[in-house]
Order: C-alpha cells, then sequence, then structure tokens
C-alpha cells in the first residue's frame, strides 16, 4: 500500500477535526516558529524545554508523570516547562499554538493524530532514535506518518477482541475461536445462554463504527490502496453483509457504543466486546463481580479462514518533537521517557498501560500481569494504523463510513448500496 505525504497547506484542513475548527483556521496564521538551523538532534547547548501533555490534566496520572518529569529534570539539570489541556479540546489546542508559532517542545499525541501534527512541516523526524530505543517493530509502526518516523512510542497495544471467560465456559467455548465460522458458532452457543446474555457488544453506533474497518481486512479488503479507498470492493460488501447477519440474528446488540458495551460487559452480560487495552479499568471499576478483571480474555481477530493474520487498529499514545532551539533536549527527554526501564516501568505501575520496548515488555511487573501479556501478545502483535490517517479529514471520512454501515444493519440500504453511497462521501472528503 502507498501512503502519499500531505504538504502544509493540508495542515490548515485538519482544523475541521474538531468543533469550532473554523474559526481556529481562521484565526490562526499560516506562518510558524523557523525550524533550527542544521540537525535538530544535535546538541547546541541548550537544555531547557516545554512539555505539553494531556496526562498531565488527569487525576489517574497527574501527579506520577509529574513525578517522572521531576526526577528526569533532576537528573540532566534542566528546567522543564509543562502544560496540559483536556484531552477533547487537546488537539485543537495544539493546532493552535503550532501555526501560532508559540509552541516548542515535547507534545504527548494520540497517535490518531500524528499526521496531522506532521502536516504542519513542524515536527522533528526522531528516525535517528529509534534504534538506539530498543522499540518493538509494531511499536514502531504507530510513530510514522508521511513515512518518517515524528514519534517515539510511548504505549502501544491496538483495540480488539475480548472476552468473559466465565461466559464462554458456561457456553461450551473452551477455546478462543480463531476463524470468522468458530466465532460465528461461539457467538450462537453465547445466545443459547438465555438470561439476556449479548453474545457481542459489537459497535453499532455511528460514533465508534469505525471498528468495522478491521472486520473490511479480515474479509480482504485493503481498505486504502495505493493512496486510494477501495471501500464497496467485493471484500468488503461481503464482511458487511456478514455483520449484518449477525445483526439481524441478534448475536450483535443494536445502538452499542463503546461506553455502553462496557457498561454491559461490566454487568457480566456480554461474551465479547471490543476495546483498547486501557478498557480494563473502566469496566472492572464499576462491576459488582470483584474477580471480573480475572476472566477478562484478550483474543486475536478471528481470521477468515485458517492461516490467515489476525488484523487489528492500532492504538496507542506517542511523544513527538516540535522545531525550536531546544528541540535536542526535548527529543532526549522523549527517547528516554519511552524507552528507559526506570521510566517505563514506573509510568506502567502508575498508568497501567504497556512499554514499547522490548526489554519493558519483558519487566517483571509487566510480566506479571497476565492480562496486559496476553493483551499485547494476542492483539498488540498484530495492529495497523487506520487507513484513513493518511487523510486530512481523516474523522469525517470515517465518520462516512460508519454512517453507511449503520444504514445498511438497520435496512436502510443493502450492504453493497451503503458502502457505494459511503465511498462516493468518502472521496469527496478526499479532494
Amino acid at each position: 500500500m502507498s501512503l502519499s505525504p500531505m504538504n502544509r497547506r493540508g495542515a490548515l484542513k485538519l482544523l475541521g477535526l474538531a468543533a469550532g475548527a473554523g474559526a481556529l483556521a481562521a484565526c490562526a496564521p499560516s506562518s510558524g516558529p523557523a525550524a533550527t538551523s542544521g540537525d535538530p538532534l544535535a546538541d547546541n547547548g541548550v537544555k531547557d524545554f516545554n512539555f505539553t501533555a494531556w496526562s498531565l490534566n488527569e487525576a489517574s496520572t497527574k501527579d506520577a508523570l509529574t513525578g517522572l518529569v521531576d526526577t528526569y529534570a533532576g537528573a540532566v539539570g534542566a528546567k522543564i516547562t509543562t502544560a496540559s489541556y483536556p484531552y477533547n479540546d487537546y488537539l485543537n489546542q495544539l493546532l493552535l499554538q503550532v501555526q501560532g508559532g508559540s509552541l516548542s517542545g515535547v507534545v504527548q499525541l494520540d497517535v490518531a493524530w500524528l499526521t496531522t501534527l506532521a502536516a504542519t512541516g513542524k515536527l522533528v523526524d526522531l528516525g535517528p532514535l529509534v534504534d538506539k530505543g530498543g522499540y518493538t517493530d509494531a511499536a514502531v509502526g504507530i510513530g510514522k506518518a508521511a513515512g518518517k518516523q515524528y514519534g517515539l512510542p510511548w504505549t502501544s497495544a491496538g483495540i480488539g477482541l475480548i472476552g468473559n471467560s466465565e461466559l464462554l465456559g458456561k457456553a461450551g467455548i473452551t477455546t478462543a475461536p480463531k476463524t470468522v465460522d468458530e466465532f460465528e458458532q461461539a457467538l450462537r452457543a453465547l445466545k443459547g445462554l438465555g438470561g439476556g446474555v449479548v453474545p457481542w457488544a459489537a459497535m453499532t453506533k455511528v460514533d465508534q463504527l469505525k471498528d468495522f474497518i478491521a472486520w473490511m481486512w479480515t474479509f480482504g479488503s485493503p481498505v486504502v490502496d495505493g493512496g486510494k479507498i477501495v471501500v464497496g470492493d467485493d471484500a468488503s460488501v461481503e464482511a458487511l453483509t456478514w455483520y449484518k447477519k449477525l445483526y439481524d440474528e441478534k448475536l450483535i446488540a443494536a445502538d452499542v457504543n463503546r461506553f455502553d458495551a462496557r457498561a454491559l460487559f461490566s454487568q457480566g452480560k456480554v461474551g465479547f466486546y471490543e476495546d483498547a487495552i486501557g478498557g480494563r479499568g473502566a469496566v472492572t471499576k464499576t462491576a459488582a463481580d470483584k474477580e471480573l478483571g480475572s476472566k477478562l480474555m484478550p483474543i486475536s481477530r478471528p481470521v477468515k479462514a485458517s492461516g490467515g493474520t489476525p488484523r487489528h487498529l492500532a492504538w496507542g499514545h506517542a511523544l513527538a518533537v516540535l522545531q525550536g532551539d531546544g528541540s535536542a533536549a526535548a527529543a532526549k527527554f522523549a527517547a528516554t521517557i519511552t524507552s528507559d526501564p526506570a521510566y517505563t516501568a514506573k509510568w506502567f505501575k502508575s498508568a497501567g498501560l504497556p512499554p514499547t520496548t522490548k526489554a519493558g515488555l519483558a519487566a517483571g511487573d509487566v510480566t506479571a500481569d497476565g492480562y496486559v501479556t496476553a493483551f499485547t501478545s494476542t492483539i498488540g502483535a498484530n495492529t495497523t494504523p487506520d487507513p484513513f490517517w493518511i487523510y486530512p479529514k481523516f474523522a469525517q471520512i470515517e465518520t462516512a463510513l460508519a454512517n453507511g454501515v449503520q444504514s445498511a444493519l438497520i435496512g436502510k440500504a443493502s450492504p453493497k448500496e451503503a458502502l457505494a453511497t459511503a465511498k462516493s462521501q468518502m472521496d469527496a472528503l478526499t479532494s
């Protein structure tokens, strides 16, 4: 698959990703901080830099991350100025400041946003630091955009199937389903339990139906090929036809998003649902069954035919570095925080998010956590970045796809018609 890099003009279009983005684009100047002359990773004697992260804004991670920053600052004799914004407003704030020339240093990014920031032309290529970090191949992949390593992976896993081992056992399912046919059989066995059990709390609301991308991959569609959207090909139609069949048989619940699925799973009513690794905390926190955590069973996505490779959408966080006088110092911080065992171990202990290095994943605290080990081996090891991230309007493109999938599920259009309509809308958003 060939990915087409975006240009600087595309960066302004990216402001349409969030509410109010039109106003942001109107007020943000087109110029930004001048690129550092020479090698931005070469030590120029500047020790101080800025660090912007939404994790500094969240109660569950603020103190732990502040401690890591203070430890590093003390070790290298640097002043690190921190800033934070709520996750939902974070991307808008970054874009405003990058375009306005007021932001530099290290920024925490959801990997979905990496191409967005790379399109501004203000990120440093961190490729020379990757080999020294000992990152896994899957983790390295989530830090790439437009063919360059603009992000160092901080945590990486994916979005995959989570089963309730107790319910599966009651349904006579003793091994994880490996093929689509075996998965169907498992869903029917779960339905046979009765008692309000939802066999699969799959995504059926528009806001989370991007999960369907991985099922199109499963049935053989590249989704995007040579920079062109191919949704509506035979394989994607076959995938949606299958998805609707399960929906019609009530093997999939109607009107469900991630939050609904977590709530149902926490009640012990769901056989399978799909989530990122951080979902464990959400489902166990509200569960009446205090042993539910031990029953979570990460499962590789079933393949269409035996011998196939499971496919999962990538998920994770990365640290990127903006050009500026302190870019070299900032890059060293990003590399240390994401790869030094002393820092990755502390972050895992406090945030529960797996490291992205081979050494980090082999650490005792990580290997002792059966759920994390299972998740990273069955799901995290086979992840692929969202194919729509290469487009400036990827969020709107995903919404067009989601609307199409939902229209087929509720019978407004056939799978073929629904995806053809979605493709037309998606193509218009790529121009």
